[in-house]
């Protein structure tokens, strides 16, 4: 604790994490490291298969190449302080380092929110125009589209982390999250947080919503799209957007549980379980969903895998 002018500010925070039985630590420690490395192998290979097929050199699989990035730094935000807390007993974070996780954490929910409408999109624009498929989705728009969602993050996460950068801190400095969440920062500070607490339901809510009603809208469209179709090229339209309902699903649900809610119904263990959710678990997910959901990505595994298995003959 720092005094300055007879008043204590917190210098740095207690993060209690998880749980307090320290029997579950050891079980909890090789959990999330299990999480964390597959999360690391599964969206490096997603990337690295990406760049590496020709035949996935399209804007869905650019977008989803943005998505795995996203991940990557997602779940590096939570899991490697995670681990560290799980082996040493103090488990303190510092005022700068709270504010730089808490800044990091919205910037990537938020992004990862505006790729997921982008990508429905892109399947709408491929499934219910795709003569202009080309020419409404050329490189310069998918720069663009995912370009303001990198934006979006940025300008979403600059909002809610000044906000807390205007509150004051005295005390308490125990947070009971493994992160520093935007939630349990304001129920510790002695300011006012009333317009804090209004600004994160309702810019939250507005992109949530609004994030939410373009991939509704989008998929609304091609189902009545696909209803049009002859039944051989229904499996084939439908197939390409199962994964990606799967990871909207799987990523929406959590983090309205978890963001779009007034304090007075706030609950701090629905928190933390919605919170592994979309922190750790979509994260790890994702590539598994759109490689073992997607016959693309299992042709060009393949391919890969043939070319590498060529390579080492010629060699030999």
């Amino acid at each position: 604790m720092l005094i300055i002018d007879n008043h204590t500010t917190v210098t740095h925070f207690i993060l209690l994490g998880l749980t307090a039985r320290l029997e579950l630590e050891l079980p909890l420690f090789m959990m999330i490291l299990l999480i964390y490395v597959t999360t690391l192998v599964g969206n490096i290979g997603i990337i690295c298969l990406i760049r590496a097929d020709i035949q996935l050199q399209t804007p869905m699989y650019f977008f989803l190449i943005n998505l795995s990035f996203v991940d990557l730094c997602y779940s590096s935000v939570f899991a490697p302080r995670m681990l560290v807390n799980f082996l040493v007993r103090s488990k303190t974070i510092s005022f700068s380092a709270c504010i730089v996780q808490h800044f990091s954490f919205v910037v990537f929910v938020t992004t990862e929110g505006f790729l997921l409408a982008v990508m429905a999109y892109d399947r709408y624009v491929a499934i219910c125009n795709p003569l202009l498929y080309t020419t409404l989705m050329p490189k310069k728009v998918c720069i663009w589209l995912v370009t303001g969602s990198y934006l979006g993050g940025l300008f979403n996460s600059l909002i809610h982390t000044c906000g807390l950068l205007k509150l004051s801190f005295c005390g308490p400095n125990i947070i009971n999250h493994y992160f520093c969440d935007t939630n349990p920062l304001l129920k510790l500070n002695c300011s006012d947080g009333h317009i804090n607490e209004i600004m994160l339901v309702t810019l939250s809510g507005i992109i949530a919503m609004s994030t939410l009603l373009i991939v509704i809208v989008s998929y609304f469209c091609i189902f009545f799209s696909v209803l049009r179709m002859r039944s051989t090229g229904r499996f084939k339209a439908l197939s390409t957007c199962t994964s990606h309902l799967t990871a909207v699903s799987l990523f929406y649900g959590p983090v309205s549980l978890s963001h779009i809610q007034p304090r007075s119904r706030y609950s701090l263990e629905r928190e933390k379980i919605s919170a592994i959710c979309y922190t750790l678990l979509v994260p790890m997910l994702n590539p598994l969903i759109y490689s073992l959901r997607n016959k693309e990505v299992k042709n060009a595994i393949r391919r890969v895998m043939e070319r590498k298995k060529c390579c080492s003959l010629a060699r030999s």
